[in-house]
């Protein structure tokens, strides 16, 4: 089922990228596909961490809100840049992680780096280390929304 389903995202991305229907092109492209499935197939990767296909539908409500954050974050990083005092305050957090998954923990790292003003430095040992570009994005970050968040994403809690 994971191998049919990574066929179909891998075909249908390279159309969405490729835009031609001609039946030599389209053939290629689903061979370059299959070609691929067969080759992770080969190096057992996948499986529900190398291609986690039951997130599916809770990213439909995840990666809106990610989005939302995202927004606010850049819009708060152009407000501290154009300030003429620019107003940052670098500061070095550890945060907790409540998934019980290493594609939950990767998916609560990369949220936390994808939003402007943070980035992680370290995951290790249910900590996240990440330098926050103001002590009011570390505050935000230590307030767990995103940790619960990416917790009921991943199905764990």
């Amino acid at each position: 089922m994971r191998a049919l389903s990574l066929f179909f995202a891998l075909f249908g991305f390279w159309l969405l990228l490729s835009g031609y229907f001609e039946p030599f092109l389209i053939a290629a492209g689903a061979g370059s596909a299959g070609a691929v499935v067969l080759l992770a197939h080969r190096m057992y990767v996948v499986d529900h961490e190398g291609h986690p296909i039951h997130l599916g539908i809770k990213a439909l409500t995840y990666w809106p809100w990610l989005l939302v954050e995202i927004a606010k974050s850049a819009w708060d990083v152009t407000r501290i840049i154009l300030n003429p005092r620019l107003p940052v305050s670098p500061t070095l957090v550890r945060t907790k992680t409540s998934q019980k998954t290493t594609v939950g923990i990767v998916t609560y790292a990369n949220s936390i780096t994808l939003t402007p003003g943070t980035i992680s430095v370290d995951v290790s040992q249910g900590e996240i280390l990440v330098h926050a570009l103001t002590r009011e994005a570390a505050a935000g970050l230590l307030s767990g929304e995103m940790d619960r968040r990416v917790t009921r994403f991943e199905g764990s809690g």
